[in-house]
C-alpha cells in the first residue's frame, strides 16, 4: 500500500523568523503515518532544514536549474540544494510553466538533475481552464509525463512523487472535485502501467489545487490520490496539520 505523502509550498511568502516558528510547529506536532515535506523560498532553506533536523520531516527546493554547474546567474543547482540539507525539489510547477515559459523538456531536465544528485523530484503537471474547457486535460498531463519517462525512463518513477496540480484551481479558491481528481490520477497511473504495473502501482501521484482541510479528506479518500501538495493552506501551521491528518 503507497503511504500518503503532503508537502508544503510556501511559494514567495514568510520570512526568518516565520519559517523557523512555522516548521518548528509541524515538527512538534510529530506527524504520524504520512510523509511529510516543506518547500520554503530559497533565502530560508537553511532555517528550515535546522528546525526539521532529526525529525522525519524533508524539507525542499520550490525550483532547480536544469544545470549542473556554470555561467547561470541566479539559478541554483541540484547539488546545491544537497548541500544546504535538501532532499527533495519541485520541477515543474505550473507557476514555473506559466510565468516563466518553462517547457516539457526543461522540466525533464530538471528531473534528471534531481535525480543523478539524489534529490526526489517531485513532478508537477496539470492543464490550464482553457484546456480543460477544450477538452485537452488527457492530451497535456499525458504529454508532460511522457516527456520525463522519455528522458529518465519509467523506472526512475520508483523515486519521482507526482503531483497533478490543475492550474484553474490553483490561488482561485476553486478546486476539482474528487472524482475530477481521481479521473486524471486514473490516467496518470495507467499511463505508467503501460511500461511497468509495478512501478505504476508503487508510485505516489498527489493532488494540488486549493487543498484545504474542508475538503482534504474527501479528495484523498480516492483510490489513486496519495496525499496533496499543499499551497495557501501550508502558511498555517492549524491548516497543514489538519491536512496531514486527513492523509493519515
Amino acid at each position: 500500500m503507497r503511504r500518503k505523502w503532503v508537502g508544503g509550498n510556501w511559494k514567495m511568502n514568510g520570512s526568518r523568523a516565520m519559517t523557523s516558528s512555522l516548521a518548528g510547529a509541524i515538527v512538534e506536532a510529530r506527524i504520524n503515518g504520512v510523509e511529510v515535506a516543506l518547500f520554503p523560498p530559497f533565502p530560508y532553506l537553511r532555517e528550515a532544514c535546522a528546525a526539521c533536523a532529526g525529525s522525519r520531516i524533508g524539507v525542499g527546493g520550490q525550483d532547480l536549474s536544469e544545470h549542473e554547474s556554470g555561467a547561470f546567474t541566479g539559478e541554483v543547482s541540484a547539488a546545491m540544494l544537497r548541500d544546504v540539507g535538501c532532499t527533495l525539489v519541485l520541477a515543474g510547477h505550473s507557476e514555473r510553466r506559466q510565468y516563466h515559459k518553462e517547457t516539457d523538456q526543461q522540466v525533464a531536465s530538471k528531473v534528471s538533475q534531481a535525480l543523478e544528485h539524489g534529490l526526489t523530484p517531485v513532478l508537477c503537471v496539470g492543464e490550464t481552464l482553457d484546456e480543460r474547457d477544450a477538452g485537452h486535460t488527457a492530451a497535456v498531463v499525458s504529454r508532460q509525463l511522457d516527456e520525463v519517462v522519455s528522458c529518465c525512463g519509467i523506472e526512475a518513477f520508483a523515486r519521482i512523487v507526482i503531483a497533478y496540480e490543475p492550474v484553474w484551481a490553483i490561488g482561485t479558491g476553486r478546486c476539482a472535485s474528487a472524482e475530477q481528481a481521481q479521473e486524471v490520477h486514473a490516467l496518470l497511473r495507467s499511463q505508467l502501467a503501460r511500461d511497468d504495473a509495478r512501478i505504476a502501482g508503487s508510485t505516489r501521484i498527489v493532488y494540488g489545487g486549493s487543498v484545504k482541510p474542508g475538503n482534504a479528506a474527501e479528495l484523498f479518500a480516492q483510490p489513486d490520490i496519495d496525499g496533496g501538495l499543499i499551497g495557501g493552506a501550508a502558511l498555517q501551521a492549524t491548516d497543514f496539520l489538519s491536512i496531514c491528518a486527513a492523509a493519515g
